[in-house]
């Protein structure tokens, strides 16, 4: 991967719409020239995909949270993803180091919905505990940045 491919990627994940001709005129590329590039890259996993940007409190979910999950001692990766999966709310998820096994990145309607579904996430023991923080505010945000 070189200069020109990373600013492809910079481009393409500014606005993932954007024609190859768009691409190739502020790369001084042909079209085609970028389309081999982008279809390396995709070959190679280096582009994933291409994703569109939602505004998740206009479709209602104006709550986000992370929130920390204290899992029953012997629990695997495997029924925690199973677990989180059953619950659209949850937009990511991680296994971590630190206190907590894992932190879920969710978005509910609003607090009381958040409340359900940490209850709904405690029901059948596996997570044990949480612990949540509401997001105020994004401050940086960058698009599958990684």
């Amino acid at each position: 991967m070189d200069a020109v491919d990373r600013r492809i990627l910079a481009l393409l994940m500014e606005d993932g719409r954007r024609t190859y001709g768009n691409v190739g005129e502020r790369v001084s590329l042909s079209a085609p020239a970028v389309k081999r590039r982008v279809d390396r890259m995709r070959a190679t996993g280096a582009l994933e995909g291409f994703t569109a940007v939602v505004d998740h409190s206009a479709l209602g979910a104006s709550t986000e949270a992370l929130v920390e999950m204290f899992f029953r001692s012997g629990t695997t990766l495997g029924e925690v993803a199973e677990v989180l999966r059953e619950h659209p709310e949850v937009v990511e998820a991680w296994s971590v180091t630190g206190e907590a096994d894992a932190i879920a990145r969710v978005r509910t309607a609003d607090n009381a919905d958040l409340e359900r579904l940490i209850i709904d996430l405690q029901r059948d023991g596996l997570v044990q505990r949480t612990r949540s923080q509401v997001v105020m505010s994004h401050l940086v945000s960058t698009p599958r940045a990684g």
